[in-house]
């Protein structure tokens, strides 16, 4: 992966985590997976089935808690602390 692709990959990511952070982890590892996008030696683990997992499991609560006013409130409290090391 060249220079130009390693840096359109973490700019596209860092921008997409801060839209959904654990939806881009699942995009990125099935891509990975399917063959579809050669992430680096770094982001390789996007891939592993056990960050799938967890990823999808952490989407399918946020997705929940976005619909209960109070839990959304502070789920996006917590994650205003969170998004921003996962996205550099």
């Amino acid at each position: 992966m060249g220079v130009i692709e390693t840096l359109a990959l973490g700019m596209g990511g860092a921008w997409a985590s801060g839209v959904n952070l654990y939806g881009t982890v699942v995009i990125l590892g099935f891509m990975n997976n399917f063959g579809l996008l050669d992430l680096p030696p770094e982001l390789q683990i996007l891939g592993s089935w056990w960050v799938l997992a967890l990823a999808m499991f952490l989407y399918l609560i946020e997705f929940v808690a976005d619909k209960i006013p109070i839990v959304d409130s502070v789920w996006d409290a917590i994650h205003t602390f969170i998004r921003i090391p996962a996205g550099a």
